[in-house]
């Protein structure tokens, strides 16, 4: 096990747990990584292997058939799982923040429905917010739910979608305006419903279209969709919790949590971009001695790890405090916002070490420095970040004049 990133405090379960996964990313996941990246291929194989895990099933209670481990352990076990390929987490991250959502906030028929199989891997979830002309901006959402009779129809096109053509059940936030006045504040008029559906592309419902996938930069193997709704009948004991209005609160909830993964995923990738600097360094020679012996290394190196160490640090703090029951979105902030930016940061110098080597398709930092960016916007920009983190520093530390 290497120095950096180590986590102190952890139970023997917590421990055993991990090496599971490492173990499993060593020999199942960075070997193939890749050439499934490259192929832009959903990686079926390695899915397989952590639903046996029983990684679908993590924090959900034990009651419905999951490990009810805590939201620490999911992020130690996502940065493993992103040092592997960082698309693989995205799987599984969106399936987690759904249960999540379900286990907090869910009616009791509707966590006696999902929540075995969603710990069995057999419900696969995604969660959907942003649409074509806004990303961060959630209260301006403009798809729509009108109640008819014992149903609701749900008419919008949403974007982002990541397990969009491969999840079965989808958490989809829209405007519902019923039972609310005019003039209700936005927020206030939203909610979030469970669709199910088939796994595919195109009409997997009436009503519900995923046109298919978008073609990214990075972040590939995972899918990445739209979604279409128009005319889709939803039954009301699908609204998450059974009351309308509450889809804002219920999904900023879910995106907390969310926020702590993807600073865990920041983690793993830098850990991994590190692990591929200083392994070249010490290969390369120039000048008649390994690269990393000139000091101009050793420096980037030395910042790296600082990095590497720092936001590690972060993200378990958050996640620890999530679990303790207290309000974390100070730190989830934080975590984030200094998680994604080392990890570009820590990901170009690996690349600038490689040298020209960077640049080849055949070298897997070429593929990190890819993925890298998607870091920057997923959950929340930088910019919404640092919006949070001023808020919530000036009333902590309100002025008494």
């Amino acid at each position: 096990m290497a120095r950096l990133a180590q986590t102190a405090g952890l139970t023997d379960v917590q421990q055993e747990i991990l090496k599971t996964v490492r173990e499993f990313v060593d020999k199942e996941i960075i070997p193939v990584a890749t050439e499934l990246e490259h192929r832009d291929e959903y990686p079926q194989q390695i899915v397989d292997g952590l639903k046996e895990l029983g990684l679908f099933g993590l924090m959900i209670p034990e009651e419905y058939g999951g490990l009810g481990e805590s939201l620490l352990t999911y992020a130690l076990c996502v940065e493993e799982i992103a040092r592997g390929w960082m698309s693989v987490s995205g799987i599984i991250n969106t399936h987690f923040i759904v249960a999540y959502m379900l286990k907090q906030h869910g009616t009791q028929e509707q966590k006696d429905y999902f929540l075995p199989r969603m710990a069995a891997g057999e419900t696969r979830g995604a969660f959907s917010m942003s649409e074509p002309a806004l990303g961060s901006d959630v209260s301006a959402i403009t798809s729509k739910a009108v109640k008819d009779g014992d149903e609701y129809v749900l008419n919008g096109q949403k974007m982002w979608l990541t397990n969009g053509g491969t999840s079965t059940l989808v958490a989809v936030l829209v405007r519902s305006d019923e039972g609310h006045p005019e003039g209700t504040a936005p927020h206030k008029s939203m909610t979030t419903f469970l669709v199910e559906k088939e796994p595919g592309f195109g009409e997997v419902r009436p009503g519900l279209t995923i046109p298919g996938k978008i073609d990214k930069m990075g972040y590939k193997g995972v899918d990445t969709t739209e979604l279409i709704m128009d005319g889709l009948r939803i039954p009301a004991n699908r609204v998450l919790g059974g009351t309308t209005g509450r889809g804002f609160y219920q999904m900023m909830d879910g995106v907390e949590v969310g926020r702590v993964n993807v600073a865990a995923r920041g983690c793993g990738v830098a850990q991994r971009a590190f692990e591929l600097g200083v392994s070249y360094a010490q290969q390369r020679h120039t000048f008649g001695k390994p690269i990393a012996q000139h000091q101009a290394i050793q420096f980037k190196l030395a910042e790296m790890a600082t990095k590497v160490e720092a936001a590690h640090a972060m993200m378990v703090n958050a996640a620890r405090k999530k679990d303790s029951g207290e309000r974390n979105d100070l730190e989830a902030g934080m975590a984030k916002y200094l998680a994604s930016e080392y990890c570009k940061e820590v990901v170009e110098d690996a690349f600038r070490i490689h040298g020209g080597y960077g640049f080849s398709k055949e070298y897997e930092i070429e593929r990190l420095y890819r993925e890298a960016p998607m870091l920057l916007i997923g959950e929340g920009t930088a910019e919404i970040q640092k919006m949070i983190i001023g808020r919530r520093l000036l009333e902590e530390y309100r002025f008494q004049g």
